[in-house]
């Protein structure tokens, strides 16, 4: 089977992690709204007995289909991914009601993640600046108050206290540009940086508590320089957030209804998506100002495709995102590396009173910032959508984005037909 160069099926065909993720999750979801564990056995007893038949039957007409069409085997691999969801998916339930004492490695990220907030308490700020700190640097949330938390919600950078992609992304650069002393073309010291940029990355996700979020962005960067430092290939980035998803969702179905995991998701994947065409739309090459542009579409880009979720789950969306992002990612590239290093470090090594004071200046700053917005009048939008307006939504939204990519009028008019939908409901309940 053949599939034309920018047809749907042809970018996933590029893509071997789609294919299996799209399958589990269907799996997933077939086992949450219909228990399957016990039908799903003839899946497998399908797949078994198809086997077998292709191992006996003689490679001839009528047969020779078997042998060669790619949607008979294909449709035996989604078959066994859905099987084997649906079946990870049951034993995940079955975890989960009989709740049993965290394992050791999750054990010690805890006890770890403790020790590093402890060094927090030799700084010279309050005890809300210090809890903020704590959530920023290593995902420490028990000591934030809901208030603090709405006023970073209302402000649009509540992605900043949860610890991702930005986060690991932050240390990852600041790790790569110690090592950049290492020479670039010996094999030797690319293997090192390799080394030591994984461990580092890791050792982040681990004093994190393991959130998450921050094992999806440690996955993804290990599979992304894996494929790119070690194999010299350029990794997809569709490809390796799909894959990063699939390890996920294999190793947890249930992340799948985490909120985080979803803002995460759909956050990266229209950057990955938007960020680009934003950026094309101006050509900057200073690079003082190329920063702060790139800080801009990134924030466009994650506020387009997270906008309607949060409008779900939170019934607000911030107005003034545009104005915070920009100084407070530029606040938390600093911070995030030197609270990092406060922690780490012994202060009795000379210097460190400096950076004691350049943490806490900082924090002052972030802080200020945060709360001048946050009491502005009419700093975020009160919407609360319903299941079927949120899935109206991102249909509508995906319909005009491949609209602007092919120009095809019946995209257009099945956009237009969708939002049409949606005001046609919305005014049906207004009315009742």
């Amino acid at each position: 089977m053949s599939f034309s160069k920018g047809t749907f099926l042809h970018e996933i065909s590029k893509r071997p992690f789609v294919r299996p993720l799209i399958f589990w999750i269907a799996g997933i979801i077939l086992q949450i709204c219909f228990p399957l564990q016990t039908v799903s056995i003839g899946i497998i007893a399908f797949i078994s007995v198809f086997m077998i038949a292709a191992l006996l039957v003689p490679r001839k007409p009528p047969f020779e289909f078997l042998y060669h069409s790619r949607w008979v085997w294909g449709m035996i691999f989604a078959l066994l991914m859905v099987f084997l969801a649906i079946q990870m998916t049951y034993m995940t339930e079955l975890r989960l009601q009989y709740p049993s004492e965290p394992g050791l490695l999750l054990t010690k990220a805890k006890e770890m993640q403790l020790r590093m907030v402890a060094k927090l308490d030799l700084l010279r700020l309050p005890d809300v600046d210090k809890s903020v700190l704590a959530t920023l640097t290593v995902n420490y949330r028990k000591a934030m108050s809901w208030e603090v938390r709405n006023q970073f919600s209302v402000t649009g950078v509540v992605h900043l206290l949860a610890v991702s992609g930005f986060h690991v992304g932050i240390v990852c650069a600041f790790v790569n540009l110690l090592l950049s002393v290492f020479p670039k073309r010996r094999t030797l010291a690319r293997w090192m940086k390799f080394i030591l940029t994984m461990c580092s990355v890791w050792a982040f996700a681990y004093i994190t508590g393991l959130a998450t979020a921050a094992v999806r962005a440690a996955v993804m960067i290990t599979i992304y320089f894996t494929g790119r430092g070690i194999f010299g290939r350029n990794a997809d980035r569709y490809n390796t957030l799909a894959g990063a998803a699939f390890c996920m969702l294999v190793y947890n179905p249930f992340y799948l209804f985490d909120v985080g995991f979803q803002l995460s998701y759909i956050a990266v994947f229209f950057i990955l998506y938007l960020q680009p065409r934003f950026k094309r739309m101006l050509e900057i090459r200073n690079p003082l100002i190329g920063y702060p542009w790139d800080v801009l579409t990134v924030t466009c880009s994650a506020q387009i495709g997270t906008v309607f979720l949060c409008s779900y789950y939170f019934g607000q969306t911030s107005l003034v995102f545009l104005f915070t992002n920009l100084s407070l990612s530029l606040l938390a590239t600093i911070l995030i590396p030197a609270t990092l290093i406060w922690m780490l470090i012994p202060v009795s090594i000379p210097g460190m009173a400096i950076l004691r004071w350049i943490i806490e200046t900082l924090t002052r700053w972030f802080m200020s910032i945060v709360e001048s917005f946050a009491f502005l009048p009419g700093a975020a939008l009160q919407v609360r959508f319903d299941f079927f307006t949120l899935i109206s939504s991102y249909l509508c939204l995906t319909l005009f984005l491949l609209y602007f990519r092919s120009h095809r009028y019946p995209t257009l008019i099945a956009a237009l037909l969708v939002l049409l939908i949606m005001i046609y409901r919305q005014a049906f309940l207004s009315f009742i």
